[in-house]
């Protein structure tokens, strides 16, 4: 599964990928570095309060193993995360 939306409401497309998934299922979250704003625990951006949210849900839920990953290109740095669905 792949979520590149909107940031805001990545908690709930999360929600909907595991109604959705079955074990081995991968779930893939597309621009969540934000360049580097998701580290900042003061930032009010919607988006980066999404994607805050996102991890969050993520870290806890026992389903799932996750992973952030940075990249680095000509659009500067950002990242996605990587979460596999465990039995």
């Amino acid at each position: 599964i792949f979520i590149d939306a909107d940031k805001p409401n990545n908690p709930h497309y999360l929600e909907w990928s595991l109604k959705l998934s079955r074990p081995g299922t991968v779930i893939i979250g597309d621009n969540v570095v934000r360049n580097g704003a998701v580290a900042d625990a003061d930032s009010q951006d919607a988006n980066v309060q999404g994607v805050r949210r996102f991890f969050e849900l993520m870290a806890a839920n026992p389903r799932l193993s996750a992973t952030a990953i940075q990249t680095v290109g000509s659009k500067g740095f950002d990242g996605f995360s990587m979460a596999i669905v465990n039995a």
